[in-house]
């Protein structure tokens, strides 16, 4: 968290609560009372906020907050960035047969080509989240940027089957730049937005990425046919490479001229109080250090992993799923998964939408992972059938909700962690998810090789029923979190009204 996250505290022993991304109960329910004659229902409603609540925070004094009009200008860049990244990790995936036969290689190490997103975020995640609290989010998203520029065109020289290093390159290279992405969302919505879009700004900036990768099912396909011809086929690859080298670069641009940090006047009381805070009082290994020791944050990062490292396994594997029951039918694979992530996207907005308007996190995720397992079941026994129109729906309703997730995991982070930096508990979030990505592309692939496509769906649903459960013990610690602080609040209540009336607790034990 960047000394500008970190201005609001509580009064009972370092026990913090989030509102809306970033304003603590107290001082949104003040807010309320003041400028609108009642509350607003924030958190959980009666399972987060305390009673006494208003009564015993701190009085913070209001200052000038203002929303921009360019907000949604940086939203956009922001989003075209990502998108980009995003559709360069599925350019070789989605037609893994063809690449593998153009570079005459074997299914993993095409495989290899998107892993390595996943295995270069856990080690480089840290050390970006440092420079993000350090630097700021301009500074991150400059140079992302233009790895992802530098990626996309070393990309250009590898349409040769003896470059096969090379594109490992460049995707290593594009893959340093998504360290630098993941991590935004939220912290550029908490920086730019109004406490009622905030999280309807967080599901646009993820869904920036979910679109690159919506096309990323969508365009290598018919850029690059099945063709027997290796010398047409490295053509067609080349086309490919520059038009997403063009796209990266002009994006680059853009960033560098237009992208700003933070607007003059902030959007709410809660940005407008943190500026005031000096750098030095943050610590970020202190920070990262209570985020491991949250015990319900714990249980979403491990959640949360599980719930996209599934949704990254299938991404990846996808084109070798329907090509397994489906010859020769690589753009309506793309297709497919360009239909799981448009029905995730519109998921997204969904959640994000509803979250704006009833703070409902522990209910809304608890719902959308349940149904993220019964779309898993549902696509892994049709997906046999030979229909792919079958196929299309049961796909596109396991997008709506996996991928409908990931906004709702990062605003839950933020709102189980506040007011710890939202990059940092996002961080933590995507790091988890890399992992398990990488964990489960390479266990399913075995699988399916094995004993086909059936077993390895079942495989990834298992781990989401065990996500479920794991999402509905972050509810049950929760509760007895807010039962422990409530006990202690009725406890120092009691022991204040007793010295009021000069008669202590223990005096009168005493004359007992």
């Amino acid at each position: 968290m960047s000394a500008q996250d970190y201005f609001c505290h509580g009064s009972m022993d370092g026990i913090w609560k989030a509102g809306d991304n970033g304003v603590c109960p107290a001082e949104d329910e003040k807010a309320s009372l003041l400028e609108n004659n009642h509350h607003l229902p924030l958190g959980e409603s009666s399972d987060t906020l305390l009673p006494s609540a208003v009564d015993t925070a701190p009085l913070i004094p209001f200052m000038e907050t203002k929303l921009y009009k360019r907000r949604w200008v940086m939203l956009f860049i922001f989003s075209a960035y990502s998108m980009s990244n995003g559709f360069m990790w599925l350019q070789y995936g989605i037609i893994s047969n063809i690449f593998t036969r153009f570079y005459n290689t074997d299914t993993v190490a095409i495989d290899w080509l998107s892993m390595i997103y996943f295995l270069t975020y856990i080690p480089l995640i840290l050390p970006v989240m440092w420079v993000l609290d350090k630097r700021g989010m301009r500074d991150v998203v400059v140079v992302g940027s233009a790895l992802n520029c530098i990626g996309a065109w070393i990309k250009t020289s590898t349409a040769n089957p003896s470059m096969f290093s090379m594109a490992l390159l460049g995707q290593f290279v594009c893959s340093v730049a998504t360290v630098y992405i993941l991590s935004i969302p939220s912290k550029l919505a908490s920086l730019w937005f109004g406490l009622q879009e905030v999280s309807t700004a967080c599901s646009i900036g993820v869904l920036g990425n979910q679109m690159g990768i919506a096309i990323g099912f969508l365009i290598p396909p018919i850029l690059v046919p099945n063709v027997d011809d290796i010398n047409e086929l490295a053509y067609h690859i080349r086309i490919m490479f520059y038009i997403s080298a063009g796209v990266a670069t002009l994006i680059f641009i853009l960033v560098i001229i237009v992208f700003q940090e933070k607007p003059e006047l902030p959007p709410t009381q809660a940005q407008a109080q943190a500026r005031d805070i000096p750098p030095e009082q943050y610590s970020y290994t202190a920070s990262i250090l209570r985020l491991l020791c949250n015990k319900p944050f714990m249980l979403l990062v491990v959640s949360y992993g599980l719930n996209v490292g599934c949704f990254y396994a299938v991404s990846t594997l996808l084109n070798r799923m329907i090509i397994e029951h489906y010859p020769g039918e690589e753009v309506n694979a793309g297709r497919i998964g360009l239909t799981i992530v448009i029905a995730g996207m519109v998921g997204s907005l969904i959640c994000g939408i509803w979250l704006d308007k009833t703070k409902t996190y522990k209910q809304t995720t608890l719902v959308v992972y349940l149904l993220s397992l019964i779309g898993m079941l549902v696509y892994a026994f049709t997906l046999n059938l030979g229909h792919l129109w079958v196929v299309f729906i049961t796909g596109g309703i396991l997008g709506f909700f996996m991928t409908g997730y990931l906004p709702l995991g990062f605003e839950y982070a933020v709102e189980l962690t506040y007011p710890e930096s939202e990059g940092t508990s996002s961080g933590l979030l995507n790091c988890s998810a890399q992992i398990f990505g990488i964990i489960f592309t390479i266990a399913q692939g075995k699988i399916i090789d094995a004993w086909g496509t059936l077993a390895g769906n079942i495989f990834l649903s298992v781990f989401l029923l065990i996500g479920t459960i794991m999402t509905g013990f972050i509810k049950s610690e929760l509760r007895r979190q807010k039962a422990n602080l409530q006990a202690e609040v009725q406890t120092q209540s009691k022991a204040t009204a007793d010295l009021e009336q000069g008669e202590p607790e223990i005096l009168k034990v005493g004359k007992l």
